[in-house]
């Protein structure tokens, strides 16, 4: 008898404890899903953060480049704005409109190829979709009612009264 009864509530744990689970991932799954998104969001910053970080360095490092001398920067103002352009044994090329257009392109594609896919686990994907949802939380509910009711306390019977 002692057996069953160990046996009774180990069920009973086992069934109230998956059926609590089901319930409360269906009801939370909007705040698991929140996690994740920040989660990735937050993996995101940290790759442009260290991108800032790699900007940053290169900067400082022609920054020092131009410091050292002087004579350097006025050589880099004549190609790049394209100015006093004296020299009549250089030739400064000048990039058409469709070499522009193929070149910001490139660029806005780079950018939006950083945008990756939905990292989320499948089981976080199928669960999200509103019938699954719900039947999960009815699945979590019924095992929480057969645990109560079949592996619940049990109470002892009524005794029999003697008649005479």
């Amino acid at each position: 008898m002692q057996g069953q009864n160990i046996l009774r509530t180990l069920i009973f744990v086992v069934f109230l404890s998956i059926g609590g689970a089901a319930m409360s991932g269906a009801i939370l799954l909007d705040v698991i899903l929140q996690k994740y998104n920040q989660k990735k969001q937050l993996t995101a910053e940290k790759v442009n953060l260290q991108k800032l970080k790699s900007l940053n360095d290169d900067y400082d490092a022609v920054i020092n480049w131009l410091e050292e001398d002087p004579n350097r920067i006025e050589r880099l103002v004549a190609p790049t704005f394209s100015s006093n352009r004296n020299d009549v044994n250089t030739a400064y090329p000048r990039p058409s409109p469709e070499q522009l257009n193929a070149a910001r392109k490139a660029l806005t594609e780079d950018m939006e190829g950083n945008n990756q896919p939905s990292s989320l686990p499948e089981w976080i994907n199928r669960c999200n979709e509103p019938d699954r949802r719900l039947a999960l939380f009815l699945a979590g509910a019924a095992l929480v009612l057969i645990a109560f009711i079949f592996f619940g306390r049990k109470t002892p019977a009524p005794a029999k009264q003697k008649t005479n």
